[in-house]
């Protein structure tokens, strides 16, 4: 292993985004919004109410203001299941949200279900601005008066199918996001969250690391409404402990309130140094543990692997080394993370979380002296010379550096980024991790032009 140096200087950001929620009746044009200022087709776009059924969650950014935006379903009072659903739906965004978009359309103009909306939006006592929408023709601008009189926030005529008015409409937006907290914890404390889908044990292993029932126990799922902090100190160590809030089950929407979880736990991530991906080891693996699991390695946060319930588990001495294989398996994108099989419930094995927390802490924030660095990159080339195009052009790296912790960030200096093709990528990422650990903690590397 090559000596190398660490530091406590974390670069990422752990102020969670503020959070804007796109509502209103079906029809009205929140997922033609929704994709224009996010700038992508996410949402389905069909010209049929109640076309999107779920939240749809995406990153924003306006004015240096980065946010995340939810695209909803309908609202529309009735007795139908599914636009009960989707008005339960609008209401946990409005729940969630910061600021709220209230979308109308403006050629229909103010109707009863409009007004029903209001009435929603007026109990949730957040900022409100209206986007009057399908408002292409200037000369419809008239129509805007009517919209005036809810009483409920600005008024601005959008066309989200041409993107007119928005601009002035994520001013006003930017205006009402809350202003930047200092965090409150000092550099030392390790942030670190739990994530996993319901009923895996979050809450219990919360009570377990701590050593006392701090949060409410339940086998039934989303008993955790709010996210917690905890800071506790251990082995003179501090933490702190974010228990991700779950979701309420209410009948026939349990099961796409699943997905409004999703957004407190990227909420979570982000203010995360160490991120625990909780799996309940009676039921096994399934295609959400990936999913959440995913966020986490996306933010670029340290990941631990928590395999929770391991004492319902029959075993013998070959059952861990076959779940881990499964778990390598399924997460071929977390193989940097350290499994640990635990149980919440009986405190077995729960003496191995808080040092692996710690050991991956530590590779997050580990920075590498450029001349060693430099020298693996020169050694890893000799042993498997870089790609060429095919006009034979060959990769030439120039000179490595690392830019940031938190995750690592490396930058090649090469004579053509385009060369650097994703099986080099990562055949020096292995060659790094190989030099120098990274346990748990993803690695960037960046490729750019040597400048003449």
């Amino acid at each position: 292993m090559v000596k190398c140096e660490f530091t406590d200087e974390s670069e990422e950001n752990t102020v969670p985004k503020p959070v804007l929620a796109i509502v209103g009746r079906p029809n009205v044009g929140k997922s033609t919004i929704f994709n224009r200022i996010v700038g992508e087709r996410i949402a389905i776009v069909e010209d049929k109410p109640g076309v999107t059924r779920d939240r749809i969650y995406s990153s924003g950014e306006w004015l240096q203001h980065e946010f995340y935006i939810i695209d909803t379903g309908g609202i529309e009072i009735g007795d139908e299941p599914l636009l009960e659903q989707m008005r339960y739906q609008a209401e946990l965004a409005i729940e969630e949200a910061d600021v709220i978009c209230f979308a109308v359309n403006g050629r229909e103009g103010l109707t009863a279900a409009d007004e029903e909306v209001v009435q929603i939006l007026h109990r949730s006592k957040k900022p409100v601005v209206v986007a009057v929408n399908k408002m292409d023709d200037p000369s419809m601008h008239e129509k805007l008066y009517e919209f005036y009189s809810l009483g409920i926030g600005d008024v601005f005529p959008v066309s989200g199918s041409h993107g007119l008015g928005l601009g002035d409409l994520l001013d006003q937006v930017a205006s009402y996001f809350p202003a930047d907290e200092e965090d409150p914890y000092d550099e030392d404390t390790i942030r670190m969250s739990l994530i996993g889908r319901p009923n895996v044990g979050k809450s219990s292993l919360v009570n377990a690391i701590l050593g006392e029932e701090r949060v409410i126990v339940s086998d039934i799922p989303g008993t955790t409404r709010d996210a917690i902090d905890t800071p506790f100190t251990k082995d003179d160590q501090d933490y702190v402990v974010i228990d991700t809030a779950g979701m309420r089950k209410r009948g026939k929407v349990y099961e796409s309130t699943e997905k409004y979880s999703v957004l407190r736990a990227l909420k979570a991530i982000e203010r995360s140094d160490v991120v625990l991906a909780v799996i309940n080891a009676e039921e096994g693996i399934i295609e959400q543990d990936k999913k959440i699991a995913g966020y986490a390695h996306e933010a670029g946060r340290a990941i631990v692997i928590v395999v929770n319930k391991w004492d319902a588990v029959e075993k013998d001495d070959k059952t861990m080394k076959e779940f881990e294989e499964k778990i390598r398996d399924e997460f071929q994108y977390l193989d940097y993370a350290p499994v640990i099989f635990l149980s919440a419930k009986t405190k077995r094995r729960i003496q191995h979380l808080l040092p692996a927390v710690k050991e991956v802490s530590e590779s997050h924030n580990m920075r590498v002296k450029t001349h060693v660095l430099n020298d693996v990159i020169v050694d890893a080339v000799t042993m498997n010379p870089t790609p060429t195009d095919h006009g034979g052009r060959r990769l030439r790296i120039n000179y490595a550096t690392q830019v940031s912790v938190g995750p690592p960030t490396f930058v090649l200096f090469v004579n053509d980024p385009d060369l650097l093709h994703f099986s080099y990528r990562r055949y020096l990422e292995n060659k790094i991790r190989a030099a120098f650990g990274f346990a748990g903690t993803p690695i960037h590397i960046i490729a750019r032009k040597k400048s003449d």
